[in-house]
């Protein structure tokens, strides 16, 4: 018998076939499959993989003889058509979205979005939990699938075709062409509920829990983690990765709100929380990288790194935080007496009398004075195995206060 190919698509040269900015028909994880069916047999072909943000899918299905082919792919047709709205309405009708054929050929088939279905499908011809039923034979068939078909509506990643040959003499070939249309915004892979994961994230940090503008900055919070990363590469992201984009993306998200020193009132509890824990350095690393190194220290910050590599006999570091104290406020006694006790240790005693003389009746803070700082330190300089001699200098100073 013979078939003739009639191809209806004389008015597409008149489309744009640029992609809408909404987003694109993907042409490159598209399905293209050929199977031959005998008389009355049932096979199914798997859709290859639909990608993330996938919300309307076109297939076509066709039917051939061995002699006859199709003279123009369903993608080739698709990118002349800016987006499924255009499909749904009609203009999809207009050149039937594929190939007209005639012909004797036909056959039913069912969607499934599962192999166990299809399979049930082939040994029995029942369409179970099938998304798609036609029971009606037909020789060719162009339709689009949305999210509101139970084919797409779990975010479904294959869709598996069921063919059965209405045929009971001859032959025929089925030629089934999927192809997906993807969301700009969803091929990301944040939707609502990888979203609320996120946000569930931010409002345990105890950060979020000390500020009074929580939405807002879960909202920029949110916005900042989704532009950086797709859902799957965030997922793939080490612990450590996450813990530096969260504190990166958190900041800004002060700065957005209008909050900025609440992340770094954080910084200093967590930092006092180690020092209380015995966990110096990792109190002082928080310090450099979250409060000095993002030019938030304060006097009272350089001399606390001051201090710790003082007590730690590291004198060249002391040194360096000393003087950057001492730039930013040359008066705070706090700096002052570290860099006493620094000079008695560098032989410059002299300095450190000097220093001593200066603000021995003075109180450091409103609780405690000089000298009874002064006093309190040499005792833990002793304990810690540091040279004594030079004390007993410094302390005739203070004669019997």
């Amino acid at each position: 018998m013979k078939y003739r190919l009639f191809i209806a698509f004389a008015f597409i040269a008149s489309l744009s076939i640029a992609q809408s900015k909404e987003g694109y028909w993907d042409n490159v994880r598209t399905t293209n499959e050929t199977i031959h069916l005998k008389a009355g047999e049932r096979k199914y072909i798997k859709s290859a993989d639909l990608p993330v943000g996938t919300t309307e899918v076109v297939y076509r299905i066709t039917l051939l003889d061995d002699n006859q082919k199709i003279s123009g792919s369903l993608v080739s047709i698709l990118k002349s058509i800016p987006d499924p709205t255009g499909i749904s309405q009609g203009s999809a009708g207009a050149i039937f979205l594929a190939s007209t054929i005639t012909g004797d050929d036909k056959c039913k088939y069912a969607l499934f979005t599962s192999a166990t279905d299809a399979d049930n499908y082939i040994k029995t011809s029942k369409a179970v939990n099938a998304c798609v039923v036609q029971d009606t034979p037909v020789n060719k068939e162009a339709k689009l699938l949305s999210t509101t078909s139970k084919c797409l509506d779990n975010n479904e990643k294959n869709i598996w075709f069921a063919f059965q040959s209405d045929n009971w003499v001859m032959n025929q070939k089925v030629v089934l062409e999927v192809v997906p249309w993807i969301d700009n915004k969803l091929s990301s892979g944040w939707n609502a509920d990888t979203k609320k994961e996120l946000l569930n994230i931010c409002n345990n940090f105890p950060l979020t829990k000390s500020i009074t503008k929580k939405d807002l900055f879960c909202g920029y919070f949110l916005e900042g983690v989704t532009q950086r990363y797709s859902y799957k590469q965030f997922s793939s992201l080490l612990a450590v990765e996450k813990i530096k984009l969260y504190n990166e993306v958190s900041e800004q998200a002060l700065i957005k709100t209008g909050d900025k020193d609440a992340f770094v009132t954080i910084a200093r509890n967590n930092i006092s929380q180690l020092v209380a824990s015995n966990r110096k350095q990792e109190a002082i690393n928080l310090l450099q990288n979250e409060i000095i190194d993002k030019g938030q220290a304060t006097a009272a910050d350089y001399n606390t790194v001051a201090s710790f590599y003082l007590f730690s006999k590291q004198f060249d570091k002391a040194k360096k935080f000393l003087d950057a104290g001492i730039q930013k406020d040359s008066i705070d006694l706090n700096l002052q007496l570290t860099l006493a006790h620094w000079c008695i240790f560098n032989d410059e005693l002299s300095q450190a009398k000097d220093i001593h003389r200066k603000y021995q009746l003075q109180n450091i803070n409103a609780t405690t004075t000089w000298i009874k700082q002064t006093k309190a330190d040499f005792k833990q300089f002793e304990k810690l195995g540091f040279p004594t001699d030079d004390f007993k200098k410094i302390l005739r100073i203070f004669g019997d206060n």
